[in-house]
């Protein structure tokens, strides 16, 4: 039988403090997926392969206890990338973030200054150019103000013996609610950066529908109409907005429906994904061109105290995310009122 160095490696708190890497990535280097191509643990990870080594089952009716990652020294320095994992689970599920960022930047440290570019009147157009003439440029520069970076996060509050003989599984739901709440919040900062801009005198245009309180077809047509050059391909609303929009006789097309019923997303018939959330203002909706109107700074990904993890001190171990958003063309937003 083929032996594998996943089985022999030797685990650390160390292994969480290596400079611009995870734990996932510092396991990666020391046991490469790679050497697995063609086995029975092709297709795992490298912590998912400590998880096999150490016969914890995560998921399902026959998940393992808590107290299962503390069998050993070794199994126990996996807990805490275990719940950093959960957290992430939960932050991607129904995240709104990725359907409105344009770019997502990495970034190690708190001070971001983010780029803009700029061209006005006729230096917007690609015009023909005479011979002799010059090219019309657009300018990129540095903003002027930094990029608001906040962190994020939610305090894990359980004693090791009131969890101890919890089924993973379960304990995976509370953790993927924390990192749930962890994405509202990002998504609250990013929406208050296209309304209110990040800072260095972008806020969005604010548009008003013509009857007041009352929205109708051709208020999201003309609102629609107003982001050229740009497309409005997004198109974030609140919660009563939402209810106006459905009930427009424009939008009860039947195609529209069998969709929203299928899977329920709704594309409106102007050609915008539509997303509710209640993190908006009543009476708020957002357009945008998600190609170009938003940047997602991280400064961290899920960190987690894994010292207070590692050894069972549960009690108010802190779970956190560092982040921001830049405007990146301010006219590729707009905000409609109600």
């Amino acid at each position: 039988m083929m032996a594998f160095s996943y089985d022999n490696l030797k685990l650390d708190k160390g292994m969480y403090q290596e400079a611009g890497s995870t734990f996932s990535q510092v396991l990666e280097r020391q046991d490469p997926s790679e050497q697995y191509k063609g086995t029975s643990l092709e297709g795992l990870d490298a912590f998912q392969r400590q998880l096999k080594r150490f016969d914890i089952k995560v998921k399902g009716a026959g998940s393992d206890v808590v107290e299962k990652f503390f069998r050993t020294a070794d199994s126990a320095v996996l807990f805490p990338e275990y719940i950093a994992r959960s957290v992430r689970q939960g932050m991607e599920e129904g995240d709104i973030l990725p359907h409105i960022t344009a770019a997502v930047t990495k970034f190690d440290g708190m001070d971001y200054r983010s780029i803009t570019a700029e061209a006005g009147g006729e230096d917007k157009e690609l015009r023909q150019v005479d011979e002799g003439a010059s090219i019309p440029a657009t300018t990129i520069k540095v903003q002027a103000n930094l990029v608001k970076l906040r962190k994020r996060g939610r305090m894990l509050v359980a004693s090791y013996e009131a969890v101890r003989y919890q089924k993973l599984d379960l304990f995976s739901v509370t953790l993927r609610q924390i990192g749930a709440h962890i994405a509202r919040a990002h998504l609250e900062d990013a929406v208050d950066v296209l309304m209110n801009g990040d800072g260095n005198d972008n806020a969005a245009t604010v548009d008003q529908v013509s009857s007041d309180g009352t929205l109708t077809y051709n208020d999201l047509v003309d609102f629609w109409a107003k982001f050229d050059p740009y497309e409005m391909n997004a198109l974030l609303v609140s919660g009563d907005v939402m209810v106006q929009m459905l009930k427009l006789t424009e939008l009860q097309n039947p195609l529209t429906g069998l969709n929203f019923q299928g899977t329920g997303k709704l594309t409106t018939p102007l050609g915008a994904t539509l997303l509710r959330t209640s993190v908006l203002p009543a009476g708020t909706a957002i357009g945008l061109d998600k190609r170009f109107a938003l940047e997602m700074v991280q400064g961290s990904d899920v960190m987690v105290e894994y010292d207070k993890l590692i050894d069972r001190q549960l009690e108010r171990a802190a779970i956190t995310t560092i982040s921001g958003f830049a405007k990146v063309f301010q006219d590729a937003s707009r905000v409609l009122e109600v």
